[in-house]
């Protein structure tokens, strides 16, 4: 299965990005939990920043990091597709977001319907100080910052996220009976 393969099963390549190959390595983790393409992680998990690893070779490239919901507030109403949750600007590769500049602090996802696809995108810069902050959080658009900034996407992943007490929701393979 390609690294990409779940994004466009779950229409995160078509709904938020458009199709790339992945070319840098990225490991993002709360709580000492690597996050996997598609995992399920309530609300209580996720209350505080994750860690996030960026691989590379160089130091002297930059890269930009996002978390949006484009399913805000709801997926069947995402009016305010795409929110952006998080974003971390001019982060030196082989190092990690926390080696780059907040330009949105991380707001934790809360979805109060539906199950949400929360989704990181992590974006090679021109150059470190290239990338400045939108004005609102609500109605970002990857696709729309990438051309405003001149970012190629180089990684991305997403896990699914519900209120506390959600339970079912959405389903790629059949289950067994």
């Amino acid at each position: 299965m390609s690294a990409v393969e779940p994004l466009v099963l779950a229409h995160v390549i078509q709904d938020v990005l458009d199709s790339f190959t992945p070319t840098v390595p990225l490991r993002i983790t709360y709580s000492n939990r690597v996050v996997l393409a598609g995992a399920e992680l309530k609300p209580s998990a996720i209350v505080n920043k994750p860690r996030v690893d960026v691989g590379g070779t160089d130091l002297r490239v930059f890269y930009t990091l996002v978390l949006v919901d484009p399913d805000a507030p709801s997926p069947s109403n995402h009016s305010l597709r795409e929110y952006l949750h998080w974003m971390v600007i001019d982060i030196p590769g082989t190092t990690g977001a926390s080696f780059g500049q907040e330009l949105m602090f991380y707001e934790r996802p809360e979805p109060r319907s539906g199950i949400h696809r929360m989704i990181f995108v992590l974006f090679r810069q021109l150059g470190r100080g290239t990338v400045f902050a939108p004005d609102m959080r609500h109605n970002f658009n990857c696709r729309n910052f990438a051309r405003q900034y001149h970012l190629d996407i180089v990684a991305a992943t997403y896990f699914n996220c519900q209120r506390e007490a959600g339970s079912g929701g959405r389903r790629f393979r059949p289950e067994s009976s």
